[in-house]
């Protein structure tokens, strides 16, 4: 069951690139993930639908390929944000040290109540679409009639502030 799974990392508290580079090394480290496995740089990114002052994103993707279901690798995830420091007090969009976000997962299609593949505000979301357009330019996601770059053309003329902040990290 190996599927090429697409993960969203974002950060805006603390030391946001270690916390993306803790992120990624403890992703890696999962021993159902096979190789090989890309990286898109580092954006920066205004803070968005978040509470008033929270302070700006450091955002990155990468693609590994899985061999556990999503929902498995969800649970992994969520583990790793835990270890990262990250507290869920119930406030949407509050800031935090790290946040793992599963995009897609193969063809795999299905919304529950903890998991949607692919991530249902994916393409609405330049933060994502632009790191997601350096790795999966031609990715076209389950539903859709665009692909990545064609949505990261569109998406390029809203008012979301995204800015290169590492190539290499």
């Amino acid at each position: 069951m190996d599927h090429r799974c697409g993960i969203a990392l974002g950060s805006n508290l603390g030391d946001r690139l270690t916390q993306l580079r803790a992120a990624r090394r403890a992703i890696l480290a999962l021993p159902c993930i096979r190789i090989p496995w890309v990286q898109s740089a580092v954006y920066e990114t205004e803070p968005i639908d978040c509470p008033p002052g929270s302070p700006a994103f450091l955002n990155a993707v990468i693609e590994v390929g899985i061999t556990i279901s999503p929902v498995q690798f969800l649970l992994e995830t969520q583990a790793i944000e835990a270890a990262l420091g990250r507290q869920r007090s119930g406030i949407r969009n509050e800031a935090r040290p790290v946040d793992i976000d599963l995009l897609y997962c193969g063809e795999e299609r299905f919304a529950t109540e903890r998991l949607a593949l692919p991530h249902p505000r994916l393409t609405e979301r330049l933060f994502v679409v632009r790191p997601l357009s350096d790795i999966r330019p031609d990715l076209l996601l389950l539903g859709q009639r665009k692909s990545i770059a064609e949505l990261h053309t569109q998406l390029s003329d809203s008012s979301e502030q995204v800015c290169s902040f590492a190539r290499e990290w």
